[in-house]
């Protein structure tokens, strides 16, 4: 009776501190224990193939979709250049894979529990850990993981943000932060990618509480709360820029373009991106800012489909203000991302959700360079001098030309049968691309020989 009477109060301490922290982590633990392949005496220090280069996060090492690489190929063989591999059984989603530290990570969903796979650079599954639940509309995985120092940060389609040990295979933190910040959505659910900033992940769960909210990464302490401004959530993952001395955090909620000091989480500026006349019928239904914003030299972009448009800010010296440069109504994006490049922006434009022209713009001026017509929009990476196009209908993929005087398709190959929804942007590392769709990884060898 006693040793019955001790296990119940253990019972009950448990349950009492997983729904003080808004989580559900033990039920996980045991879920992660089970799905895991190896045991932890076959765990290894790091993959047996060696990598040059890293993807560690949303977009990219700087979270604007360029490579850093150098010597790709600039043309492919009429069938595509060379599938290394390809792995299966990912689970629902449309995030892209995040490289670091000789493994693979990618998100996805099965029977509405979201979880994170990870594999080694020859595709072979390591280990899988479920670390949440997945939205109730547009379930797929959307948040791509971010690789720190060992852990591996996610935020699920309710908003809980999770903090995973790669090293331990476990959940090391876990916070349901939606519902502890009281957290206000459109109707898709969360879509963003965690931003790590120094010692700090960041998450933006909007509501009449706050706007944005940093977490310590190690344990998941609250560091900073901004102020509210009283919107609901977008689809937009943060990016983080420099001006002076002063590190600011940019994106974009509902209903506008936010700037927000990333040491103390002041709200430094808002611009009112979807105005007031539009509110009724944009916000909730056809709001869909889902892009995260550009910068270059002191110029923010931002654009958004179902014909909201794209604006250009410039932001003040001090990064304590914002004033318009100039709009425009053709780069409408969706969510396939868009890319600066030698003073031009490059992009596909939402003309219906099955129809997309593929558009590049003069980034002093918002000067229309090229519209032009391609199977579908898609989702855009820069690399090497070359944009990859991934087309979202037919699953085609391009090697184009990143120049302002035409669409140059080099070379091209369907990658994917599957009929729409190819919506996880390419990923390109260590000379190859990564083309993510439904459950299925592929691994194409872009490297010159």
């Amino acid at each position: 009776m006693v040793k019955r009477r001790i296990a119940q109060i253990v019972i009950l301490v448990v349950i009492y501190l997983c729904l003080y922290h808004g989580s559900i982590y033990m039920v996980e633990y045991i879920y992660r224990n089970e799905d895991s392949e190896e045991s932890a005496a076959n765990r290894d220090s790091g993959s047996t193939i060696a990598m040059e280069w890293e993807w560690p996060q949303w977009q990219g090492p700087n979270r604007d979709s360029r490579s850093p690489e150098t010597k790709l190929l600039k043309n492919w063989p009429q069938q595509g250049p060379k599938l290394i591999w390809k792995h299966g059984n990912l689970g629902e989603g449309w995030s892209s894979p995040t490289i670091a530290d000789g493994y693979i990570y990618v998100t996805g969903v099965e029977k509405k529990k979201e979880f994170m796979v990870c594999l080694d650079l020859a595709g072979q599954f390591k280990w899988k850990i479920i670390y949440g639940l997945a939205a109730n509309k547009y379930s797929g995985a959307r948040s791509t993981p971010a690789y720190d120092k060992g852990n591996a940060y996610v935020i699920s389609g309710i908003g809980e943000v999770v903090c995973i040990d790669t090293r331990e295979r476990m959940i090391a933190w876990k916070l349901n932060a939606y519902k502890i910040f009281q957290g206000e959505c459109g109707n898709f659910g969360i879509a963003e990618s965690p931003l790590i900033v120094d010692d700090k992940v960041i998450y933006t769960p909007c509501g009449k509480q706050t706007t944005m909210v940093a977490f310590d990464k190690i344990t998941g302490g609250t560091v900073w709360e901004s102020q509210s401004i009283n919107d609901i959530s977008a689809y937009v993952s943060p990016t983080i820029i420099k001006r002076r001395s002063q590190n600011i955090i940019l994106t974009v909620t509902g209903s506008y373009i936010v700037g927000i000091n990333s040491d103390k989480g002041e709200i430094l500026w808002k611009y009112p991106y979807l105005k007031e006349d539009k509110k009724e019928n944009l916000r909730g239904t056809l709001m869909a800012n889902a892009i995260t914003p550009l910068y270059h030299e002191g110029q923010i972009y931002v654009t958004s489909g179902y014909s909201h448009g794209g604006v250009a800010l410039q932001l003040s010296e001090d990064g304590q203000n914002v004033q318009v440069i100039w709009e425009d109504k053709i780069l409408d994006c969706h969510h396939g991302g868009v890319v600066y490049h030698d003073g031009y922006i490059y992009g596909s434009s939402w003309n219906g959700n099955a129809d997309g022209n593929w558009v590049c713009l003069d980034w002093k001026t918002g000067s229309l360079m090229y519209d032009h017509h391609w199977f579908d929009k898609g989702s855009i990476t820069y690399a090497d001098d070359m944009l990859y196009c991934y087309e979202e209908e037919k699953g085609h993929l391009a090697l184009v030309r990143a120049t302002p005087k035409k669409f140059d398709i080099v070379s091209l190959f369907q990658v994917s049968t599957v009929k729409g929804e190819n919506w996880a942007h390419p990923v390109i590392c260590d000379g190859r691309v990564y083309i993510r769709y439904g459950g299925l990884l592929l691994a194409y060898d872009v490297k010159q020989t």
